[in-house]
This record gives C-alpha cells, structure tokens and sequence, in this order.
C-alpha cells in the first residue's frame, strides 16, 4: 500500500470519528506527525489555511515549507505525547499558507489514531486583533536559540519555548534538577532574591554543560503567583576555550605538566592545608645530570622527545600525596605532603632515581642521564613555595657538587652559603664597575732555549679590603651570575693593549686569552672581539685564544663556523687543560686549532704521567700542532719535558704571573734562568 493511499484511509476513519466537530466554527485539524501532513480538518480550517478544499489540504506536503525550529518543536511534542498521552500545550502560530502570515492561539493535544500511530489534534482561534508587537514576540521566543522558560517558585515548569524544551530530556524536569551547583537552586528559593546572574553548569540532553543564565523574579500570567523567568545562553564553547587557555597558562606545553605560574598558586595552598593539620611535608627539586650533553649533542628535537619521556617516569610515581611540576628546562618539582618519616621520604629518592636513570634510545642511540635531587623540609626550613623552591635548589646543587645522580637535604649551613655567593656576586659587580681587577701576565718559555716566547692574560682581583684575590675564588660565580662575558672582555682589551706596547718596544710576542665556555657561545663574540681589536689597533696575528674541550663537545656547525671565523681573522685557537676533558683525535682534526696546553695534573705527577704527555706531544706532531706545558715548578720537570721535546712551557720554576710593568722589566732583561 502505498502513502498515499495509507493517508486516505485514515483521513477516511478520521471523517467518521470527528464528523460531529465539522460543525465547529474555530478551526480544528489533526496533524501527523509522521509524516507532517494534514490527516483530517473540519471546513473552518480551510479559512485558516487559505484552502479552497479539504481535498486540497489534505494533500499539501509542509515538510518542504517547514523551518528548523518549527520541525523541532513539532518533534518535541510528540516526544512529549509519547510519554503523556494526557499533556497539552498552548501557544500562538502563525501559519504561512501561500506565504500569507496568519495567527493563530492553538490548543496543542495527543490523538491516537491507533495502537501504532499517534497524531496532534490542533484546536485554534483565529486571533487577528493580537497587536504585531505580540506576533513577533511569539515568532521570536519559537525561533531563539535562548533558552526561556518560566518556573514556578517551587521549581515546577510552567512554559519552554523550543530552545528550552529541547535542552531537557522531558517537558516536567524540575528546575532543581536543571541546576547542578546548589547554591544557585538555594538563591532561588530565596524569596529576599529578585534577580540573579550566573555562569553555571545545568544537565541537559547532552550531558553537562554550560550556561550563562539570567533569573528574574516576575508573576505567572495564568494564575497571578509568583514565578522565576529564565535566560540561558549555552556558553560550553566558550567555557571550554577559556579552561583550555587556563591549561595553557598553568601548565608546560611540552609534557603537560603543571609549569612555575601553576606552582606558584596551587603548591601553595597544598602547603597551607598540610600545615594547617600540623603535618610535615617536602619539596624536592630535580635537575637532569648531562641534559646539555644530550641536547649539543643530538638536537633540541631529542632534548624534547628525552623531557616527555623523564616527566612520564616521574608520572608514574605519582601517588595522591605527590604533585609534579616542570619548572623549565631540565628541571622538575615534587610537593610530597604529608611525609611519614625520613625513610619513606628516602625510598621516594631512590625511586626517582631508578626511574629516570633508566637509559633512553634517542635518534637510534641510547641515551642516559641522571637526577641531582634537592630536598627541602617544611615547616623546618620555610613554609613560602619560593622560600622552599629556593632551598631545595640549594640543596640540588650540593648535590650536584657531591656527585651528582644522588640527594641532599638543605640546611642552613648551605643557606648560610648562598648569602654569601650573593654578597660577593654584588661586590664583584661593584669591582667591575670601579675597575678592581688587573690582568697579569705569566711568560710563555721555549723548552730549548728559556727564552719567554709569549704570555698568558690572567685576571686578577685587587679586593679593597682582601687585597689580590685569585681567579679560582671568583671565575665560576661570575659565570653562573652573567659576569664573566664583561670580564673577559676586559681581560681580552688589556692583552690587545700589552701585545701592542711591547711590540713597539720590540718584543713583539704572542699572548693567549682565555674565553670561558659561556663567552665562546654568545652569538655576537667574535664581533666583539673585532670592535675591541679595531678600537685598540691591535694584531689579532698575536693573540692567540684558549678554550677548553668541553667547547667542542657538541660537534655542532655552529662551534665550526665560529671557530673558523677566528682564524680567518688571524687569531690562533689553543686546546687549555688538554687530557682532562673529552680528548677525541677526531676534534683535532675537524677544528682549526693550532696549539695544546698539557693539564697541570699531568705536570704534577710527570713520573707516572710521562706516557700521557708523550703520546700528547706525538699527538701534536701528527697534527702539527706545538704543546704548552702548564705548571712546570722544577728543573726536574723542565728536563723531562726537554726529552719529550715539548716546545714551551710555563709555570712557577720561571715566574708567577705579574703584572704589566714588571712584566715589561723582565722582557727588557731578556730574563731566562740555566738550563
């Protein structure tokens, strides 16, 4: 059979039910739902529907003419009638029968049609005197994606436009059961509250979601009660981009833990409630032995791929007592509260540095690196997360400075030690601005002759109140503190200055200038270099400049480059402290180097150590390279290096480092000792 014929059947049986409400002057028709047509109507519906026959009507297909948000309201009636034979609605249409609007207050009613097939028996009045300002509202509450309803006091629904009626799964749903956060239901059952304004999350058809909803106190217009007129606009999108950017800004980007801003707050206040219940707890900072390897070595792609994996270990730690942190670079935070004792802190240690010592193949190799931990107790040694931060920093580099891949606890001792690092990072500030440091000079002798060849620029610091302080007592804090690059330049224009004045007294030779790892690696060095060289006159064919093994570890372009860039400009490059680093035949060969200075340990004990410096010294000759030994103290240790055919030397047997004048006076005497 098919629709059509169907649907004529049932308009058919519907005729002989309803015959009797033919006679109706206001118009009545029943709807289906099905299949949005017309299955019967009496003959004062044609006037409604600008029909010249039932026949016509009948026939009409409103699917086509149908809006979405008629389409929908439709389907929420009937989802409605399905769960409520009994229920009705009453609301204002307005039709468009050949596109001419006419309204109509229409009774809404379930009518079965049988025991399968449920249709809408519409019952209206023609309403032509209603005001157009009362029609547009009408249109706009069916069309509106707000969500308006109105709510007795008690929280029962009184009316839903089509946007309301389609965020709740049936048409009775109480409003305390839309709100999830109670409060907001409690405000509304406070009659003192004539308005409220809230940004909550309600229950709906799609689970839980977001809505921005404004409540008014009012009357219902039927029984003349008090009632609560409802807004809601769905903000989840919006919600969900403002949680998102709230994630992005508490949290590291790389591996998803909690960064420094969400430490800095939420730490805290985990701090505070451990307190508050006068329990213990710890701060444990982790830093990665060997991470700047890794990264010079292999790329920043491996450095970051090594990062995820290392705070996915640390995740599998965690336990309801613990939160994890990446604060930046290779350096993590873990907040243990509560504690239960120093063992079970110390097994927590040890788990950590299980886990993260567990080697990692990157890039086709494997890879290892290892934790320095620092622990800071609270409340014993602060309750601040900046004070503890700090502490347990502390604490990691002592145990940096002890090893590494291991823990230390902070004390005051090492608080003690930091204040005075700082005190003396702000008098080494202070004696570069008031030119407290004097560059020396210790000759450079050719192992044949003793005649000084050369020198090396070292800096002194002649302290206001200490006097002459050596290098060893402030070159590494002022590089961890920024200083060094300012000091080595001021070291580098001193060379440049001596070079030039005693060639122009006719000794005319080669000094060597230190450049510290962190100076090699700034991207402007080697113009700075140049401005200094061209702002003194100076000749770069005789300066020479040492730098230590640990520059070349990472076998970059960069560092090739850099390298080569010196040489072109007529600087010699020397290898300092050589056998002590990563010696490699390979650097020798790929770098522009033109000298090695032999490590003072190997000096020190030349009996056992004699085998090294020759296989240094025929090392240098394979390469044509010449060999500096470095802190020749006796005759003995002259001649041995005399045998080995070591080229020059320098150290004490000759002279300590001075400074510029007496320096001259010695190249005037033409100093030399006896062989």
């Amino acid at each position: 059979m098919t629709l059509e014929s169907s649907l004529a059947q049932e308009a058919a049986l519907l005729t002989q039910r309803l015959c009797e409400l033919d006679r109706l002057h206001h118009p009545v028709w029943v709807f289906d739902l099905d299949n949005a047509r017309i299955l019967w109507c009496n003959e004062s519906s044609l006037q409604v529907w600008q029909s010249d026959s039932k026949e016509e009507l009948l026939s009409r297909e409103m699917e086509a003419d149908m809006s979405v948000s008629v389409s929908k309201r439709l389907n929420q009636y009937k989802a409605d009638f399905s769960r409520d034979e009994s229920a009705r609605f009453t609301e204002f249409w307005t039709m468009y029968p050949n596109g001419e609007p006419v309204t109509v207050n229409v009774v809404f009613s379930s009518y079965r049609l049988s025991p399968d097939r449920l249709c809408m028996f519409c019952e209206g009045v023609a309403d032509n005197a209603t005001c157009a300002e009362t029609l547009r509202r009408s249109e706009a509450l069916l069309h509106t994606s707000v969500h308006i309803s109105l709510y007795s006091c008690a929280g029962a629904p009184l009316y839903r436009n089509p946007a309301s009626r389609s965020a709740v799964s049936c048409s009775t749903s109480l409003l305390q059961d839309h709100f999830m956060d109670k409060d907001l239901v409690r405000q509304l059952e406070d009659p003192a509250l004539d308005e409220i304004q809230a940004i909550t999350s309600v229950n709906s058809v799609n689970g839980v979601v977001w809505h921005d909803i404004t409540a008014r106190r009012c009357r219902d217009a039927v029984s003349g009660e008090a009632a609560w007129i409802i807004s809601e606009v769905d903000v989840s999108k919006l919600k969900a981009t403002e949680e998102h950017a709230q994630f992005l800004a508490e949290h590291d980007t790389l591996t998803k833990l909690p960064n420094r801003n969400y430490v800095s707050i939420y730490f805290q206040q985990q701090i505070d409630k451990v307190l508050m219940e006068g329990k213990s707890g710890a701060l444990i900072f982790i830093d990665l032995d060997n991470f700047k390897t890794v990264n010079d070595s292999l790329g920043h792609d491996a450095g970051d791929q090594l990062l995820v994996e290392v705070a996915d270990r640390l995740r599998s730690l965690e336990r309801s007592q613990y939160s994890i942190a990446r604060l930046g670079g290779d350096e993590f935070l873990m907040l243990i509260k509560p504690i239960e004792g120093e063992q079970h802190l110390e097994s927590i240690m040890q788990k950590i540095i299980q886990v993260v010592s567990v080697p990692i193949t990157l890039l086709g190799r494997e890879v290892q690196v290892t934790p320095s931990i620092g622990v800071a107790m609270f409340p014993n040694t602060g309750t601040q997360i900046h004070e503890l931060m700090r502490h347990a920093d502390l604490a990691m580099y002592k145990a940096k400075e002890t090893g590494k891949n291991d823990f230390a606890y902070f004390s005051k001792e090492l608080g003690d030690a930091a204040e005075l690092r700082m005190n003396l990072v702000s008098e080494l500030r202070l004696a570069l601005k008031s030119n407290q440091f004097e560059t020396y000079f210790q000759p450079r002798v050719d192992v044949s002759s003793n005649i000084v060849v050369g020198a090396e620029a070292l800096v002194r610091w002649n302290h206001p109140t200490k006097g002459l302080v050596q290098p060893g007592d402030f070159i590494a804090l002022c590089e961890q503190s920024g200083l060094i690059s300012e000091l080595g330049k001021n070291v580098f224009r001193d060379a440049i200055v001596a070079q030039r004045d005693w060639a122009a007294q006719g000794h005319d030779i080669r000094i060597s200038v230190n450049l510290s790892p962190l100076q090699f690696g700034e991207e402007y060095l080697v113009d700075d270099l140049l401005d200094i060289l061209e702002e003194h006159q100076g000749n770069p064919k005789k300066i020479e400049l040492e730098i230590t093994e640990s520059v070349l570890l990472g076998h970059d372009q960069c560092t090739i480059d850099k390298l080569h860039r010196l040489v072109a400009c007529g600087f010699e490059i020397a290898i300092d402290d050589f056998g002590t680093g990563y010696s490699n035949l390979a650097y020798l060969h790929r770098y522009p180097i033109s000298c090695l200075k032999i490590d003072r340990s190997f000096i020190g004990s030349m009996d056992s150590a004699s085998p090294i410096i020759e296989l240094i010294v025929s090392m240098a000759k394979l390469f044509d390279l010449y060999v500096v030994a470095e802190g020749v103290e006796t005759r003995e240790q002259l001649e041995m290096l005399r045998k080995l055919y070591c080229q020059e030397y320098q150290g004490y047997l000759f002279s300590k480092p001075t400074d510029f004048n007496s320096f001259t006076a010695l190249l005037t005497r033409r100093y030399s000792i006896a062989a």
